[in-house]
């Protein structure tokens, strides 16, 4: 993103941004030179995670295709979208599918109201997952997800940016409740196994870079399914959910653990 171009209203340029950040290691241009340094110390601690970026974003791929396809689901709400890209959710599903985009960057709300105009039953809203409440309380969301009918939540590379403190687990407790049976929950997320110290390093120069996030565990990720069943195969990394065309991946270097449940 250029520097001269004037900042939307309610965009801070010299504040780091996760989206705006995550759109950079993605080899977007929609980001401004503070995420490019936050960014950059991260890399050079982990030279891997544009490839963790790509990798997550391949994932959420493959999982709306699997939605849309094998599981027959024509309703998506993806919280914590991001900044839009290639392959994007409404792009991927199957024709006439509803979708509603959630972030709370108004950057990305800008973006995504821009590439929606066009199309049918694709909405992007402001919200917070962290105040899951109001995001279902919007005036719009009704228009477009009927929580009465199988739905797919996506939290795609969202959570960990969510702090235990900022209620992570009520909020995914809220939206499980509210999804009809047959529902599905999408999520991925930064792990520390098997490399703790590793990924400790990095929650602080993040932390210090203006852009923070935690690491959470196999077992801390399974809470967030609750009574839901993981289909096949599991909670994995994210390469590994449901590969197409498989290439080498060096899968101890991939910190991104992703998984898909169903509400039984």
């Amino acid at each position: 993103m250029s520097e001269l171009r004037p900042a939307p209203a309610g965009v801070d340029p010299n504040t780091p941004s996760a989206a705006r950040i995550y759109d950079y290691a993605l080899g977007g241009k929609d980001n401004y030179e503070v995420d490019r340094i936050a960014a950059e110390k991260a890399f050079a601690m982990a030279p891997e995670m544009p490839v963790m970026a790509r990798q997550n974003r391949a994932f959420l791929g493959r999982a709306v295709r699997f939605l849309a396809e094998e599981a027959g689901i024509r309703q998506f709400l993806d919280i914590g979208s991001g900044l839009p890209t290639q392959a994007n959710v409404h792009q991927v599903a199957a024709e006439g599918s509803r979708v509603v985009y959630v972030d709370y960057d108004p950057l990305v709300v800008a973006h995504g109201d821009a590439l929606v105009a066009d199309s049918p039953g694709v909405a992007f809203i402001r919200g917070d997952l962290r105040k899951v409440e109001d995001v279902l309380a919007h005036p719009d969301l009704p228009r477009f997800i009927d929580f009465s009918e199988p739905v797919a939540v996506l939290l795609v590379a969202v959570l960990h940016f969510v702090r235990d403190e900022e209620r992570a687990y009520e909020v995914v407790d809220l939206l499980r409740e509210v999804m009809a049976p047959g529902s599905y929950l999408a999520l991925s997320h930064v792990t520390p196994d098997p490399h703790p110290e590793e990924t400790a390093e990095l929650v602080q120069v993040s932390a210090r870079a203006g852009a923070p996030w935690v690491a959470r565990s196999r077992d801390e990720l399974m809470r967030f399914f609750g009574d839901f069943e993981l289909v096949e195969p599991g909670l994995v990394t994210a390469p590994e959910w449901r590969p197409g065309i498989t290439r080498p991946v060096d899968f101890a270097k991939m910190w991104v653990l992703a998984g898909v449940g169903r509400k039984p």
